[in-house]
């Protein structure tokens, strides 16, 4: 038995050089794209139509309407018209590739280009563990989550709402969101959009972490604001992506879209929907801050219309992917999608063949920012701790896949074949030995041993081995350097602003 813990140990210091050690993913292989010359023609067409013709409501923001109205667009009442063009026009102001500048610098990711990066799920309000169960969130999981994901070297970005921790009165919890990003991890993090207060908060909070002047000067936030689909936005996104756009930091525009409620049952016609509501957002920014970060997001899931449930792992959600994409990418915008969705309660088949079905495919879409590629269950009801390092697993191998195959002098091997012969073998040849702990990719979660060895070991299923997992990272968890001052002046900026907020000390 000390032997199979010896070789599991080695195992596992093998398979930690095999993980992604990179901020984030340089992409090398091709994009898959489902969408031709014609079909985007027809989609830009349409969408040209939808807001020429029908228009897009910007509800309960004055403001709003009128930086449209000075700019040329047909504003009646709440509803905006805009000629065909008049949005790209102001779109081409946007930076197609930028960074989102993180605490630590080594852990800034780009984001556009050939850059790819995996994101945790986002605003859960249950967590489950196979021990527990299914329960509400509090900030104890949302800390523990953040620690998870900083320690997981696949996992390029802390996110935002890793979970709804439902414990804290709502008017104050993206203040210990924002102070858990900080202090437990040193990777970029998402910044608050339920309210304009809330949002000047969290870049208040930034500046005492990273400097005022780097954060008015540079990116160090990504916040997703969402279309009420179909053809709304509502004031209390609107709010925040001003707040954002005229500090200069990165806003993501994603059309919240279920198919056949929120959008027509057709992937064409969502295409041509999504693209609309993106292009009229992003030009308010462009107006608000001209060369503000923007983003083009997307959030699509086909409805059941047996059951009137979002479907997860579908084929028309990857295939809107493919085709977003390419629409992002004419407009010359990253391109921001989901990952490892499941509707699975639990860490299952059913989770396992439906988030990597999602994931996969973000992957070979070229989706350069993949959110949700970790924890999801119940469709983002619930954010599973064992699913978070499970799926972190898939999201190094899909890395992996994406930085494509060497094609160097020394992976051609010449010498091996000299050294080899005819009728040989390759174990022991010595360029074996000096490739055989990085030239496979070798995973934390699957088990690739015998029958004998997994049952000698216990027999332990995925979930099993996830569990044991997260406990050990719990357990080894070291918090990055953080100088004291800067942390004294988190802890009293939050507290001050709970107290301010809620009358009650933090």
């Amino acid at each position: 038995m000390q032997e199979r813990r010896g070789r599991s140990a080695r195992m596992q210091e093998r398979s930690a050089k095999n993980r992604v050690s990179t901020p984030y993913v340089l992409r090398r292989i091709g994009i898959v794209s489902l969408i031709d010359e014609e079909a985007v023609t027809i989609i830009e067409r349409n969408a040209d139509r939808i807001l020429d013709e029908i228009g897009m409501d910007f509800r309960g923001d004055a403001e709003t309407l009128e930086i449209f109205r000075k700019a040329g667009a047909r504003v009646d009442g709440e509803r905006v018209r805009f000629d065909p063009g008049w949005c790209r026009d102001r779109i081409k102001t946007a930076p197609k590739v930028f960074t989102q500048h993180a605490r630590n610098p080594a852990r800034s990711v780009q984001i556009g280009g050939d850059a790819q990066l995996f994101c945790p799920s986002f605003g859960p309000p249950f967590v489950h563990d196979m021990e527990k169960g299914r329960r509400y969130a509090t900030i104890h999981d949302f800390r523990e989550i953040t620690k998870l994901h900083y320690s997981l070297n696949a996992v390029n970005h802390s996110g935002g709402v890793v979970v709804e921790p439902v414990d804290l009165p709502v008017p104050v919890r993206h203040l210990h969101m924002a102070h858990s990003h900080l202090t437990l991890s040193d990777k970029p993090f998402m910044g608050a959009v339920t309210a304009p207060e809330r949002a000047r908060d969290t870049i208040e909070m930034c500046k005492l972490a990273m400097g005022k002047t780097f954060v008015e000067e540079n990116c160090v936030l990504y916040s997703v604001v969402n279309t009420n689909a179909p053809l709304v936005m509502d004031e209390t996104m609107l709010w925040a992506l001003k707040e954002y756009a005229k500090a200069g930091q990165c806003t993501v525009v994603s059309p919240f879209v279920l198919g056949g409620a929120m959008s027509p049952v057709t992937v064409a016609a969502t295409l041509a929907q999504v693209l609309a509501e993106v292009m009229a957002s992003v030009a308010l920014i462009q107006l608000i801050r001209p060369g503000a970060p923007s983003v083009f997001g997307t959030f699509f899931s086909p409805l059941s219309l047996r059951t009137g449930a979002p479907t997860f792992g579908t084929p028309e959600g990857t295939q809107f992917q493919m085709c977003a994409k390419t629409l992002a990418d004419r407009l010359g915008l990253p391109f921001h999608s989901v990952g490892a969705l499941t509707a699975a309660k639990v860490p299952d088949a059913q989770a396992g063949y439906e988030s990597q079905s999602q994931l996969m495919g973000a992957v070979m879409a070229g989706v350069n920012f993949i959110i949700h590629a970790t924890g999801c269950l119940e469709g983002l009801l619930t954010t599973g701790y064992e699913k978070i390092v499970m799926d972190a697993d898939r999201c190094a191998a899909l890395a992996r896949f994406a930085q494509g195959i060497d094609f160097s002098e020394a992976a051609q091997a010449m010498e091996a074949f000299r050294e080899v012969g005819p009728g040989g073998h390759f174990l022991g040849a010595t360029h074996t030995r000096e490739n055989f702990e990085t030239a496979f990719w070798l995973g934390d979660m699957s088990d690739n041993g015998t029958y004998e060895q997994w049952t000698a070991e216990g027999g332990l299923w995925q979930h099993d081995r996830a569990t044991a997992r997260v406990k050990q990272i719990l357990r080894d968890y070291e918090a990055p350097e953080l100088d004291i001052s800067i942390r004294e002046a988190l802890d009293d900026f939050t507290a001050r602003r709970t107290f301010e907020i809620t009358g009650e000390k933090a």
